[in-house]
């Protein structure tokens, strides 16, 4: 059974935007197009996003002189990490975790636009950590 909260209303609009993103486009392209035209649907949505975050690599209590980039954190909430490749593997769904897990975010959108319908190439991951609390 689906909850119909807050959460899922913002993934339901970041979805929409992507689809409409290739519905227009399709298939094929390179990344960093399908991201480029997914913020100009944000924003005519008058979405927040932040665009490539860095965040920072904490290794043992220490700041490292490294860090991650996440591709999108939309309205501080979801992580959405946009891909353009022929499968996504569990290294692509691992990545978005750990971006959850250091951005402290609930939930991720892992997107891979080369499908033929989008829908299919989406998996929506949930912070396991933010899900632990919830439980307890």
């Amino acid at each position: 059974m689906l909850i119909d909260t807050p959460l899922n209303a913002l993934t339901g609009r970041i979805l929409g935007a992507a689809i409409e993103v290739h519905k227009t486009l399709g298939p094929g392209l390179l990344e960093s197009t399908y991201r480029s035209c997914l913020l100009y649907e944000l924003t005519s949505q008058r979405m927040r996003f932040a665009v490539e975050r860095p965040i920072p690599v904490v290794y043992k209590g220490a700041a490292l002189d490294a860090s991650y980039r996440v591709d999108l954190i939309v309205e501080g909430l979801v992580v959405v990490e946009v891909k353009a490749v022929v499968l996504v593997m569990p290294v692509h769904e691992a990545q978005v975790l750990t971006y959850l897990k250091l951005t402290k975010c609930q939930l991720g959108l892992l997107i891979n636009f080369n499908v033929a319908k989008l829908m299919d190439g989406v998996t929506r991951l949930m912070n396991p950590e933010c899900r632990r609390k919830s439980s307890r």
